[in-house]
């Protein structure tokens, strides 16, 4: 066998090796880690949490494939009585027509959101870190003036998914926080494997229909004069 030959070869074996192990279909088990006393500023609520309870725990399951994501709560065993601190969307994104739809649960009452994939504009950064075993890239999304959201991915994972309706980046999203740290989720495992038609499904709820900017208006219009409507808001649309 010839020099070239052999180098041939080698590089077509390395290539396949690679390819073998990048992600295109899986499960991400995500733990979403939340300071209550940062979430909650005024002193009537903070009254409510200390250095013991502040921080809230819970975890969240990502199925997705090449062209779509599902994004579901792992509800505790037990019951909890503070769950209500704390939101738990359910989000399916469509990859391929670039459309998301939100299942929000509002203290009993179901909302829904059928709109296009949010768009965004990250800066990605020469920072990296490893989460669950994967290499991460550390990226940034200048949301607003005042608010910037940290990601971190891998491009082990091709598709663009990620936690709530977060997508963008060239592969997973393992990591995201905010710049105060007081919302983080890191994932805690990733499973390579081809989710069923069920998991890929958001479970079905009666509820409202909304686009992003309907929900926003008759937010603003119930909640208009109520002392916590403007966090209520800012927190359904926090990672839009």
């Amino acid at each position: 066998m010839s020099g070239t030959k052999f180098l041939l070869i080698v590089t077509l074996l390395c290539s396949m090796a690679v390819n073998a192990q990048l992600g295109t279909a899986g499960k991400i088990t995500y733990e979403r880690r939340t300071n209550l006393l940062k979430k909650f500023d005024d002193e009537r609520m903070a009254s409510m949490f200390n250095e013991k309870n502040k921080i809230r725990i819970d975890n969240f399951s990502l199925f997705f494939n090449d062209t779509a994501s599902t994004f579901v709560f792992m509800p505790p065993e037990q019951e909890d009585p503070m769950s209500w601190a704390t939101m738990k969307n359910a989000v399916h994104q469509d990859l391929k027509n670039q459309h998301k739809t939100v299942q929000m649960d509002m203290w009993g009452t179901v909302l829904i959101v059928s709109d296009s994939l949010s768009k965004r504009v990250w800066k990605i950064t020469e920072k990296t870190r490893k989460i669950a075993g994967y290499e991460c890239t550390r990226a940034i999304w200048q949301k607003d003036d005042s608010t910037r959201i940290y990601a971190w991915f891998t491009t082990d994972i091709i598709p663009t998914v990620g936690p709530e309706t977060m997508t963008g980046l060239p592969g997973a999203i393992l990591g995201m926080a905010t710049e105060d740290g007081g919302v983080v989720y890191f994932a805690t495992k990733v499973e390579l494997l081809t989710p069923t038609e069920v998991q890929m499904t958001l479970p079905k709820k009666k509820g409202k229909e909304f686009t992003d900017e309907a929900l926003k208006i008759e937010l603003m219009e119930k909640m208009a004069g109520e002392p916590y409507g403007a966090r209520v808001i800012r927190e359904i649309f926090f990672w839009d």
